[in-house]
């Protein structure tokens, strides 16, 4: 029996690679040194090596008779260290005297070694810490929204968002407001532009065209000089020239409005996008529509601002499917047109 466990444990390790041969010209040092080198060399990793021992040999019935250890099935070092330490210590037991041999030392530095490198090489590896993504959930009753609407979003912003933004706009006046605002996006983000809305409202006459086109220098100055509004001169001048140029647009279409909605039939585009990314900054009508503003003598209209006018006007509709406001803007898309 204690013939046969022992070859079983030779066998063993012959086939984790490692040379246990030992000579007698053999220091103990020499010996200690040649294992740790084949141990870094194989690179044997702990748990492969725990696995090979105890399905080998700690559940054979013979060898727990000579060397009761009771190993538990752990992936600490600490494992190793134990067959060791109990190995060593059967080795001093004077009842086991005659059935020791130099390869029961050999097993016992070996295993010593492989624990005390694994050691090592752990703890030289950093920790990943594994953090949990935070999770965007909705609070029973909460609405859905586009997945730029957050809940630090300012709420002027989910209110545009809620109320204007994709909603077919047909007046005048409002579609020259939008357009002003949307010509802002190259100072300010539409939540700073929102904010200031009723202060450009006061100063710009409701954006009634008729009265801003007829502004003078005087007026343009204080409006300048506003600080609520921060505007620099060269926008004020935008919006006052821009409605010098709808009224032209009135007198040869008849509406600003009629104007603008000829360049999508009069019938709002429907998207019908799934994800922010899919939503573009510019788009064919947009550019035609851009391109015949220039031509006309409108300023700050590139065919990302008069995109986004076109979306915020109503013209598009850029709801994501996803958002409440999406059907009810395609309701609102689906009525006759109103000419104004």
């Amino acid at each position: 029996m204690i013939i046969q466990t022992k070859f079983n444990i030779y066998h063993i390790y012959n086939t984790t690679n490692f040379d246990l041969s030992f000579s007698p010209n053999m220091s103990k040092t020499s010996f200690k040194e040649n294992v740790r080198r084949q141990a870094l060399e194989r690179n044997t990793s702990l748990k492969d090596t725990q696995k090979i021992l105890n399905q080998s040999f700690f559940h054979n019935k013979n060898f727990k008779k000579v060397y009761p250890i009771g190993l538990q099935k752990s992936t600490s070092s600490l494992s190793l260290s134990s067959v060791s330490l109990s190995l060593s210590q059967n080795s001093n037991d004077s009842s086991q005297a005659d059935s020791l041999t130099p390869l029961d030392e050999k097993i016992s530095l070996a295993l010593r070694l492989i624990s005390s490198s694994s050691h090592e090489r752990r703890e030289c590896v950093p920790k990943a810490i594994h953090q949990p993504s935070p999770l965007v959930t909705i609070e029973p009753g909460e609405l859905k929204r586009c997945n730029w609407i957050t809940k630090n979003s300012d709420k002027l912003y989910i209110q545009f968002h809620d109320e204007c933004w994709g909603v077919p706009a047909y007046d005048d006046n409002k579609l020259f407001e939008l357009l002003a605002m949307s010509g802002l996006l190259m100072d300010y983000n539409w939540t700073e532009i929102i904010k200031r809305k009723d202060p450009l409202r006061e100063v710009f006459a409701g954006f009634d065209p008729y009265s801003v086109a007829k502004m003078e220098e005087k007026e343009i100055i204080e409006i300048t000089s506003n600080k609520a509004l921060s505007l620099a001169d060269s926008r004020v001048m935008c919006i006052v020239d821009n409605a010098k140029c709808i009224m032209k647009v009135v007198r040869e279409c008849g509406s600003f409005s009629s104007y603008i909605w000829g360049f999508v039939n009069h019938k709002p585009i429907i998207n019908k996008y799934k994800y922010p990314r899919n939503v573009p900054l510019r788009s064919p009508k947009a550019e035609a529509l851009s391109k015949d503003m220039v031509k006309r003598g409108f300023r700050f209209v590139g065919p990302v601002i008069v995109h986004s006018f076109m979306q915020a006007a109503g013209l598009t509709l850029d709801h994501l499917v996803d958002c409440y406001r999406h059907s009810e803007c395609v309701s609102l898309a689906e009525r006759p047109w109103r000419h104004i």
